[in-house]
């Protein structure tokens, strides 16, 4: 508790009183959808296994709308931001039409891509279909960038649909890196190419045991290299030549409030809510665990996001293990529930890759 200082703490408490009136309300604010579970990449920490040719066919994009419509009956969708993902949700034929059926019911939509697939003419039909925002990956210069996605020139055609996008000033546009052993010491280089492009926001994400990547440990940063990453980031805030950010998981101790523009908090089941590829009813998407609430093949959505979610918004069934008698609990409650694997148990610790050696 001595590494908090009076001022952080204090402020810590504000986002925690936020955080409970959030809980209280828990207002819908961002819905995630997992259109397909096709990729035309081969990613080596990918968390839903994703193919070029998925198990589980595309969802029909009536039965998403359906659940739009529900939401539309009971609180206004302008207020509701769709992110539309996989998967590669560039390998919907139809993607324009989904996002055309999104946009003219009234909520403002945007996706995740790895922009592989995302040509000026393509990308043209989707700003006409109402895209308000973008994110694409990019995780290293060309050899680890390509080696991490599974496919050659990857880095290239990411590379171009960054510039793209962020020459069109279009969209409200970030990219996005997966930060691993081989590319940590390239982030210097990564940030220089990034600003050369031109782009202005990027987050820094590390990478979870879960999915494929807890095949490969190789992917998992120690705790220094952890900390490394961290004081990269909170240095290139400091520069200001391009807004950088750590992602939303985790407690992060000392460095909260210098890594990222608000402090920790997770939104899973309090204002995000996902539909899964199979009409599982969840939270966020990086969530591969079961801790879906409901399904809308045989849920209505905003019945299940009203009444259900208990799991995500009282988080004492996490205060145990590890986390039992730990001083930092009313501040972290557990870590996010994506790093809570099926048997309720907490993979990663933030705050221990912080203060252990």
């Amino acid at each position: 508790m001595s590494e908090l200082s009076l001022r952080r703490r204090i402020a810590l408490n504000i986002a925690r009183s936020l955080r409970r009136s959030a809980v209280e309300g828990h207002p819908l604010r961002q819905l995630f959808w997992e259109c397909t579970l096709r990729c035309n990449l081969r990613c080596l920490h990918c968390g839903s296994d994703c193919k070029q040719e998925a198990m589980t066919p595309d969802m029909p994009k009536e039965d998403f709308f359906r659940v739009l419509d529900s939401i539309a009956a009971k609180t206004d969708p302008h207020e509701v931001f769709v992110v539309v993902s996989g998967g590669e949700p560039l390998m919907r034929a139809d993607l324009e039409e989904c996002g055309k059926g999104i946009y003219g019911r009234g909520f403002p939509w945007g996706m995740v891509t790895n922009g592989f697939a995302l040509t000026p003419a393509r990308y043209s039909r989707l700003l006409q279909s109402g895209l308000h925002s973008m994110t694409i990956s990019l995780d290293g210069l060309q050899e680890n960038h390509d080696w991490l996605r599974g496919r050659e020139s990857s880095f290239e055609r990411a590379s171009r649909a960054i510039k793209m996008v962020v020459d069109s000033e279009a969209i409200a546009f970030d990219v996005v890196t997966c930060v691993n052993r081989r590319n940590l010491s390239e982030l210097p280089a990564i940030r220089e190419h990034l600003i050369g492009l031109g782009l202005k926001e990027w987050r820094l994400f590390s990478i979870f045991p879960q999915g494929r990547a807890a095949e490969n440990p190789f992917l998992q940063l120690s705790n220094p290299e952890f900390r490394s990453m961290l004081d990269f980031i909170r240095e290139t805030r400091k520069e200001g030549r391009i807004k950088t950010s750590y992602g939303c998981e985790g407690f992060l101790g000392r460095y909260e409030g210098e890594v990222r523009d608000h402090f920790y908090t997770c939104q899973a089941g309090v204002t995000i809510g996902s539909v899964l590829i199979d009409g599982s009813i969840s939270a966020c998407t990086s969530i591969r665990s079961d801790y879906h609430q409901g399904n809308i093949y045989r849920d209505d959505f905003m019945e299940v996001w009203e009444h259900r979610f208990l799991p995500y918004r009282d988080r004492a069934w996490m205060k145990s293990g590890d986390c039992a008698d730990c001083k930092y609990w009313k501040w972290c409650e557990g870590n996010g529930m994506h790093l809570r694997g099926a048997d309720g148990k907490l993979m990663v610790c933030h705050l221990r890759r912080i203060v252990e050696s």
